[in-house]
């Protein structure tokens, strides 16, 4: 059976330009920085899929978000909150074998985007695959307050929102909180 493929999300303005010198799994240390990023350590344990449920090798994987302060390495994005030198901001990966990919990032800080609504943390993705519509999504944390008012989440139905909100829990005291993203690409 097919399984619905993961909802679409706008891709924002923020997309990294050109190519980012870094692009590695870690957006919490750059090279030759003995600093790491400001904010709370999480890993994103992600899978992309078919609709058919068969993991997908070799699929490209774009990771972009704001800092912890809600602030995006973009030369258009005029949020005032600091930049942070420490911060990758972006990767780029292709999975595994099994279809799976790793990021360690922060959980970014909310930012306004316009003067009655502020987006709630999220991580952007954009999957392609050979064979498969490129998808452009985002990924939310569960039990962020700002979710329950995000126009992009909750133009979902619950469903929708369920695909794209996820929890992050440590497996024991000290580990880093571990979320697991699923991604299903529809065929072409």
């Amino acid at each position: 059976p097919l399984a619905a493929a993961t909802p679409h999300q706008t891709e924002g303005p923020f997309f990294p330009p050109g190519d980012p010198a870094e692009t590695d799994f870690d957006l919490t240390r750059l090279a030759g920085h003995a600093e790491t990023a400001t904010g709370r350590v999480v890993v994103i344990q992600g899978v992309v899929r078919g609709d058919d449920g068969a993991p997908l090798a070799g699929a490209l994987v774009h990771v972009w978000q704001a800092n912890h302060h809600g602030r995006y390495a973009h030369p258009d994005d005029t949020n005032p909150a600091p930049l942070d030198p420490h911060f990758q901001g972006y990767a780029r990966l292709l999975t595994d074998a099994d279809g799976r990919f790793n990021v360690r990032t922060i959980v970014p800080g909310a930012y306004p985007a316009s003067r009655s609504w502020s987006r709630p943390p999220h991580v952007h993705f954009k999957v392609s695959h050979v064979g498969h519509r490129e998808l452009t999504t985002q990924m939310y944390f569960a039990g962020e307050p700002l979710n329950a008012e995000d126009r992009i989440l909750n133009a979902l139905d619950e469903e929708g929102r369920a695909a794209l909100v996820v929890a992050f829990n440590a497996a024991a005291e000290g580990d880093v909180p571990t979320g697991h993203f699923e991604i299903r690409l529809a065929a072409a």
